[in-house]
């Protein structure tokens, strides 16, 4: 009698001594709540955006025939100016030089003359897309009448496996 008495502590002593050490098991514990941990992302993508407009614009030419005949009108004066015949050269030089930047200056003056030409327009616009993603899950849970919490990645059912480690003090 007094050997069997000996006998079951040292069975129970045996179980136990894992958890004594610090050794870990695991246990089913009951799902009370699962709250999805959403996270907002926003995304800017910018698009361009282009059309084709008529527009109106000013109709001007490369020609050099004003220019030429302001030289050629402003060296006459020149000469007809000039009293001598060392006074007409220089005149008319003058005059001439004189004579092709009026004509020039007319030449770039804005034109009254328009014309309809295509052009390719574009703007720039940034779209903005907010995107809702799960990143995990916040889950309650009861284990020997105790609530925890804890953060998972995957949804769990609704039973979890938890990880039970006695230590001593």
């Amino acid at each position: 009698m007094w050997q069997r008495n000996i006998f079951v502590p040292a069975v129970l002593a045996a179980f136990a001594a894992p958890a004594a050490l610090g050794e870990a098991h695991y246990e089913e514990a009951e799902v009370v709540d699962v709250e999805p941990i959403v996270e907002v992302v926003q995304r800017i993508e910018p698009k361009e955006r282009c059309w084709t407009e008529t527009v109106r614009v000013a109709a001007h030419s490369e020609s050099y025939t004003k220019p030429l005949i302001g030289a050629l009108i402003g060296g006459a004066l020149g000469n007809a100016v000039g009293h001598k015949k060392r006074n007409k050269q220089v005149g008319a030089v003058i005059g001439a030089v004189i004579g092709a930047n009026i004509a020039a200056d007319i030449a770039q003056a804005p034109s009254r003359r328009t014309r309809a030409a295509r052009q390719e327009v574009c703007e720039l616009e940034e779209r903005v897309e907010r995107i809702e993603r799960v990143t995990g899950y916040m889950v309650t849970y009861r284990h020997r009448g105790e609530i925890h919490r804890a953060r998972m990645d995957k949804r769990p059912g609704d039973r979890i496996r938890v990880r039970v480690r006695v230590e001593p003090v």
